[in-house]
C-alpha cells in the first residue's frame, strides 16, 4: 500500500512520540528481604507487580529499550500488589558506588572549604549499600555520625569519553540517597574520604528508580533531610556546583561508567557536622531524607553490635 512521505513523517513523529512517552517510569523493588519482586508505580500510585514480565531490575534491565518494553506492557496485564509492602533498594546488582564532595556552594561554605574547580570524586565500598529502610548503623568508636541528603544517579548505559552534551542519554533515571558520613574516620584517620563513608548501611538507597524522561529538570528539585522530625536541609538541585551531564561526562574520562553503577552526586548546607555546635546523629534517632518526584527515605540509627 502507497504511503505519502507526509503520512510516513507523521507517522515517524507519532513513533518518536510514544518512545518518549514510553521511558516515563517509576520503578520499585518490593517484598520481605531476599523475595523481592519488580513492580512499577501507576498513575494512583498503585504498585503493579512486573515479575510475570521481569525477574528483577537490575543492570541489564535499565537501557533505554528495556525501559521502553517495561512501559509498553498493558496496565492491566500487570496485577495490583494490595496492601503495605516493603520498598527494597530499587535496583539489584549495583557494583560501583562513586559520590561527589562539597558539590552544593552552600555545603562548600558551611564547611569552610573553597568551592572545587573540578568535581571532587571518592568511592564507597559496595558492602555500604543498604535498602531506603534499613537502620544506620553506627560503626564501633564512632564519634561524629553525619548525614547527606543526595541525588542518586543511575546509569542505564556504559559511558566511557562521553560529552556533556551525550551524557544523559546514558542516564537510567534518579533515586533518593543518604551519603551517611563518619567525620571522624573521613577527616582524622588520614587517607582518603572512603574510610568515612564506607561502613555497612551507609549507602541506602531508593524507594523509587525514576526514568530520566520523567524528570522534566533534574537541575530544579527540591531536596532536604529532617532528623527527630526537625527540618536540618533544604535546598534544591539548582544549586550544585557541577550539574549531572557535567558529572557523568567527568567521570567518564577517568573510569568507565556501566548500567547500574550510582552516582551520589553532593548535598546541600545543613548537615549536622555544619552546625555550631555540630549535632550528629546518635542511636535511637531518626533521619528522612527527600527529594521532590523522587521519593523519600527514613532510617532510624542504631548500635553496632
Amino acid at each position: 500500500m502507497h504511503r505519502s512521505p507526509k503520512l510516513l513523517l507523521s507517522l515517524s513523529l507519532l513513533f518518536c512520540i510514544n518512545i518518549a512517552q514510553a521511558a516515563e517510569l517509576t520503578l520499585v523493588r518490593f517484598g520481605q528481604p531476599g523475595m523481592e519482586r519488580p513492580g512499577l508505580i501507576d498513575d494512583q500510585g498503585q504498585i503493579r507487580d512486573l515479575s510475570g514480565f521481569v525477574e528483577d531490575i537490575t543492570p541489564s534491565q535499565l537501557s533505554d529499550e528495556s525501559l521502553q518494553r517495561i512501559a509498553s506492557i498493558p496496565l492491566d496485564q500487570l496485577p495490583a500488589v494490595r496492601g503495605e509492602q516493603r520498598l527494597a533498594a530499587p535496583v539489584n546488582g549495583v557494583r560501583k558506588i562513586i559520590a561527589i564532595g562539597f558539590n552544593y556552594i552552600d555545603h562548600a561554605a558551611e564547611m569552610a572549604v573553597e568551592v572545587p574547580t573540578e568535581p571532587l570524586v571518592f568511592m564507597k565500598a559496595i558492602t555500604a549499600l543498604a535498602n531506603p529502610s534499613d537502620p544506620i548503623i553506627s560503626p564501633r568508636s564512632a564519634t561524629k555520625l553525619d548525614y547527606e541528603s543526595e541525588l542518586v544517579v543511575v546509569i542505564g548505559k556504559k559511558a566511557k569519553y562521553v560529552s556533556v552534551e551525550e551524557a544523559l542519554d546514558h542516564v537510567a533515571g534518579y533515586t533518593t540517597g543518604n551519603d551517611v558520613s563518619e567525620r571522624a574516620f573521613q577527616r582524622e584517620r588520614g587517607g582518603q574520604f572512603v574510610k568515612g563513608k564506607s561502613a555497612d548501611s551507609f549507602a541506602p538507597f531508593g524507594p523509587h528508580l525514576v526514568s530520566r524522561d520523567s524528570i522534566d529538570d533534574i537541575q530544579n528539585l527540591q531536596i532536604w533531610s529532617e532528623v527527630n522530625g526537625q527540618i536540618r536541609q533544604n535546598g534544591n538541585t539548582n544549586q550544585m556546583v557541577f550539574g549531572v551531564a557535567e558529572i557523568v561526562s567527568y567521570l567518564s574520562q577517568f573510569m568507565t561508567l556501566e548500567p547500574g553503577d550510582l552516582i551520589y552526586t553532593g548535598t546541600p548546607e545543613g548537615v549536622g557536622d555544619g552546625m555550631n555546635p555540630p549535632q550528629y546523629l546518635q542511636p535511637g534517632d531518626s533521619v528522612r531524607v527527600g527529594i521532590d518526584g523522587l521519593g523519600e527515605i527514613q532510617q532510624r540509627v542504631v548500635a553496632s553490635e
